[in-house]
């Protein structure tokens, strides 16, 4: 896969652009808590910035897959560094809380979506063959690699250096990383104008299989923004504030491991079948941190969660490649995104909320409450994320890596029974 033409002029960039996103919302609830005291003041902060980044992703993505990628990313990270550097002046101000929360959105709304844009880019270099599964596992790794470096490295700035510095790095990454993503042309996939005829174009989320995806990535994100808020104030209370970047750098590292070991198995059973048992352990793995009774405890509880989470991202953004059509995937992958930002919205300031009226440990039955209805709904509507043939394909016969049919197949339908999203309808 790495000897894929091209592959590693855009990997790089990609990491230093994908970076920050880890760093945001560890960088805003430390900033915000040290200059307002709150955990649940600072978790609505990072709350609000999640909920405008999954609101605006996915046009993010839409605008990608009809203007082309440098066309977003290059007004997008300049926006945002400007946003960011506003919302980092109100804070070390004292400005009133609401302040804080105006100040959060446009930053929120303006984090380059790397991740869906390189997972594009994958689609587009590997034409559907056996290696994009692979390359989709490769990417949840990246992804949970970010965040074992990235919040580590947002407490260490922001408690070793100055209380603003995580945010200062994240803006600065983000417009270094992004610049140099989007000078790489030749690896972006075709751009999908509209047609000379107009008409508009269908969302991704036309296909009911995304939809149950989103909602299943919404119970992904609970566990992101409720483990974060809740290790850090588990950090604060046990006195070890700086630990707080570790124990929550153990959970992306086992998530890191098991993306590793997921996407280096040979699956027989498809991803759709493979997405209920995933989400299962996901829920018990998160169902004994409420109990665990200190810092050491807690890192191997959130290690043992951690490696339950890649195997569900890994065959999410797999099955949005089958289900959805080329002129839609840039946003199907950012509406998956956009999801878990919204969990984390979620997650982050329910878990801030509890913490401040119970303690840090009522703040882990947050993710337990998450990706339990998740489960239940996924379980009764799992028949949708069954992809069918795109009208024109020959279903290929045999099995590539994750388990995804070899070749072409099924890149462009819903399952038996469901609304087909076809290239006409797009269109």
């Amino acid at each position: 896969m790495l000897r894929t033409p091209g592959a590693w002029a855009f990997l790089v960039p990609a990491f230093a652009a994908r970076l920050p996103y880890a760093m945001l919302t560890m960088g805003v609830v430390l900033l915000v808590h040290r200059t307002h005291g709150s955990y649940g003041t600072a978790g609505g902060v990072a709350a609000t910035a999640a909920v405008a980044q999954a609101l605006a992703g996915p046009q993010t993505g839409r605008l990608a897959d009809r203007y082309g990628q440098a066309a977003v990313l290059v007004p997008g990270v300049l926006l945002h560094a400007a946003s960011t550097a506003a919302l980092t002046s109100l804070a070390l101000g004292r400005a009133p809380v609401w302040a804080l929360f105006a100040a959060a959105a446009p930053a929120g709304a303006t984090v380059p979506q790397i991740g869906a844009m390189v997972r594009a880019r994958w689609v587009a270099r590997l034409d559907g063959g056996p290696l994009l599964g692979t390359a989709f596992a490769f990417e949840s790794v990246t992804d949970e690699f970010t965040f074992v470096v990235g919040p580590v490295l947002a407490t260490a700035l922001c408690t070793g250096v100055a209380p603003a510095a995580g945010l200062a790095a994240e803006a600065a990454l983000t417009v270094a990383g992004g610049l140099a993503f989007a000078s790489l042309r030749r690896s972006a996939p075709a751009r999908h104008p509209r047609p000379a005829g107009g008409g508009r174009r269908a969302s991704a989320l036309a296909v009911p299989g995304v939809r149950l995806l989103v909602l299943a990535f919404l119970g992904v994100g609970s566990v992101f923004g409720a483990v974060q808020v809740s290790v850090t104030a588990s950090a604060g209370e046990a006195g070890r504030p700086g630990m707080s970047g570790t124990v929550y750098g153990v959970f992306a590292v086992g998530s890191m491991l098991a993306g590793v070991l997921y996407g280096a198995v040979p699956w027989r059973r498809p991803p759709h079948r493979r997405m209920p048992a995933a989400y299962l352990a996901m829920v018990l793995g998160c169902s004994a941190l409420w109990a665990l009774p200190d810092l050491t405890a807690l890192a191997a509880g959130v290690l043992v969660c951690g490696l339950t989470v890649a195997p569900n991202l890994i065959t999410g953004y797999t099955l949005v490649e089958s289900l959805v059509p080329a002129g839609a995937k840039t946003e199907a992958f950012t509406w998956l995104t956009g999801a878990i930002g919204l969990g984390l919205a979620a997650g982050s300031t329910a878990a801030g909320q509890l913490v401040d009226a119970v303690g840090a440990r009522a703040g882990f039955l947050v993710p337990v409450a998450g990706t339990g209805a998740a489960l239940a709904v996924l379980l009764v509507l799992r028949g949708l994320l069954e992809p069918g043939p795109a009208p024109g394909r020959t279903v290929a016969r045999g099995t590539g890596a994750g388990g995804r049919p070899a070749g072409r197949a099924g890149a462009g339908a819903a399952g038996t029974g469901t609304t087909q999203l076809t290239p006409a309808a797009l269109d």
